[in-house]
């Protein structure tokens, strides 16, 4: 028989606790039961395990019975699966691993091949009836739970007089059209996976589903979008993919649901290829429109950079890179772009001539992430654990910031350019400023890797001058941290996903904060009171998350090859 131990039970009921908001209580088994020390992988262990563990158990019980007809079997059918199988394997596809099992070792043991075949025959005689009865009993059961789901949120939106949109009952069926893109609602579907769970941690009040008559799919790219941005107006909305394209979409001001009355949205399809190309080498990694928005500048994994004007058209081909490039920004005047590679470097392109002006090699690994202070100097990250800061015409770096013990993932300049914020595998987030050598502020508080980071607009030189400033901070731990910079210490820990959180943005305003994870959710959260205020579930993770100039829209990226747009007025 397998079986389980305390150390995973203890996992299984955290997680459970954490996923379900209960926070105090998943922090005082965590701390008692030493989780935090614990050799279990999170990211292997799917949302809602434990529920799944013991709906499994109850059909397992079954199974067991039925199985075979020698009660002598029914330890040795077990024997033959592993406890992940047991959570992500249904009933008949265990089955199926068993019988192969079990017809291998028949084979290599050729005694008893008359018994293990009547076995055999008498399981598959029956298999056909018990498998409709099962799945029989499966829909029934699914049934009276979306019954029983729908009862408790009736009750509670009525317990708490919410003039709400009603939570959507269905995910959204997503599948990318081909070459054909397109602009429909959110449609109506049963999917098989787990219903997301009540994940608003810092409030007893329920955060509220975005509608399908809010959301916007775009459809068209053929591949994962990795990146997406909304031009300074806020018309236009570009996406990067995997498909060796980027699509830049005409969204317009109105709502979504009036949007589509007017049919399919207008699309502009970029290639980074002549002619039909099935390789991966022209992913587009990144892309950023410039400060006046007549301009869009693509990176690829060819190592070459872009640059297409408002129509889709290409300007100029940027060659110099012997690697893919995974980071590539346009300074305030817009004369200047910067890529960061994989080769090693950096380099300042002349954008009036298209040709590179300065390559800077100062990293003895790959550039990961490069960020502009002003319009002349910037900075650069490496997975060689070092920051460096750079200006055009100086051919050393004018600061050199070392105290990261793993690679650093990306660097962001606060709105005043006086202190540059970065984060690493190494679990921190650093904060430096160029008058000193040693870093400001060193948080520690996540426990994985910390992905990517953002400062809120806030602070001198932001339209929002008179409020506090904020880091956001995005970990594999799943968590996004707040930061108060001026005092040095955690705000709030936000913990309403479940899966690596790959993406943060705050609100132009910045009383809202947007975050996109590989659990499929979009969250946009309340800055002020830490909670869940709108959320939706998609059909692939969440790779990057934008704001437009408004604050009125958000658009997400999916792995499942689509760009939704959100209303989200508050």
């Amino acid at each position: 028989m397998i079986s389980i131990t305390s150390s995973e039970l203890n996992y299984l009921v955290f997680r459970y606790l954490q996923e379900s908001g209960f926070t105090h209580s998943a922090f005082a088994l965590g701390y008692e039961a030493g989780i935090n020390k614990s050799t279990i992988d999170g990211n292997l262990v799917p949302p809602g395990a434990l529920v799944t563990f013991l709906q499994k158990g109850i059909q397992y019980l079954e199974l067991e019975a039925n199985l075979s007809n020698d009660d002598t079997d029914m330890d040795e059918d077990f024997q033959f699966l592993q406890p992940i199988d047991l959570i992500t394997k249904d009933v008949y596809e265990l089955q199926k691993i068993i019988k192969e099992k079990k017809e291998k070792l028949r084979q290599d043991k050729p005694r008893g091949k008359d018994k293990d075949n009547n076995v055999h025959e008498r399981e598959h005689g029956r298999e056909p009836a018990r498998e409709r009865a099962k799945e029989k009993q499966l829909k029934e059961k699914e049934q009276d739970r979306d019954q029983e789901r729908e009862k408790i949120e009736k009750d509670k939106e009525r317990e708490k007089n919410k003039d709400k949109e009603k939570p959507r009952e269905d995910l959204m069926d997503a599948k990318a059209n081909g070459d054909k893109d397109v602009v429909r609602h959110e449609e109506n579907g049963k999917t098989a996976d787990p219903e997301p769970m009540e994940v608003c941690t810092s409030s007893t009040s329920l955060p509220c589903e975005i509608p399908s008559s809010d959301v916007m799919v775009l459809e068209g790219h053929t591949s994962e979008v990795f990146a997406c941005a909304w031009s300074p107006d806020g018309s236009l909305l570009a996406s990067g993919s995997g498909d060796s394209t980027a699509r830049i979409w005409t969204i317009g001001d109105g709502p979504c649901h009036s949007r589509m009355q007017n049919g399919p949205v207008d699309v502009m399809v970029l290639k980074h290829f002549k002619g039909r190309t099935n390789e991966k080498s022209k992913d587009v990694t990144t892309l950023e429109w410039n400060g006046e928005g007549n301009l869009l500048a693509t990176g690829s994994y060819d190592g070459q950079a872009r640059i297409w004007n408002r129509d889709g058209e290409l300007v100029n081909t940027l060659i110099k890179h012997k690697g893919p490039i995974f980071s590539l920004k346009w300074n305030k005047k817009g004369d200047y772009l910067l890529s960061g590679s994989v080769d090693k470097t950096a380099i300042v392109w002349d954008v009036k001539s298209g040709e590179w002006k300065q390559q800077f090699e100062f990293h003895s690994a790959p550039t990961l992430d490069v960020d502009w202070r002003n319009n002349n100097s910037f900075a650069t990250c490496s997975t060689d654990n070092m920051i460096y800061v750079c200006k055009v015409g100086e051919s050393r770096p004018v600061k050199t910031f070392s105290g990261h013990q793993s690679e650093v993932n990306a660097i962001k300049w606060d709105p005043s350019g006086s202190l540059l914020a970065s984060c690493s595998d190494d679990t921190t987030a650093k904060i430096w400023s160029v008058k000193q050598d040693a870093c400001v502020h060193d948080f520690k508080e996540h426990a994985k890797e910390i992905y990517t980071i953002r400062w809120s607009p806030t602070g001198p030189g932001t339209s929002n001058p008179n409020q506090q400033l904020l880091l956001a901070s995005a970990s594999f731990d799943s968590t996004v941290k707040l930061w108060d910079v001026e005092l040095g210490r955690l705000l709030h820990s936000l913990n309403g996903h479940r899966d690596p959180v790959y993406s943060v943005a705050f609100s132009p305003n910045s009383e809202y904060l947007a975050t996109g994870s590989l659990d499929r959710c979009l969250n946009i959260w309340s800055v002020k009171e830490a909670k869940i205020i709108k959320t939706y579930s998609g059909n692939g993770g969440i790779f990057e998350v934008c704001w437009n100039k408004e604050g009125n829209k958000v658009a997400a990226c999916f792995a499942d090859n689509v760009v939704c747009v959100f209303d989200v007025r508050i």
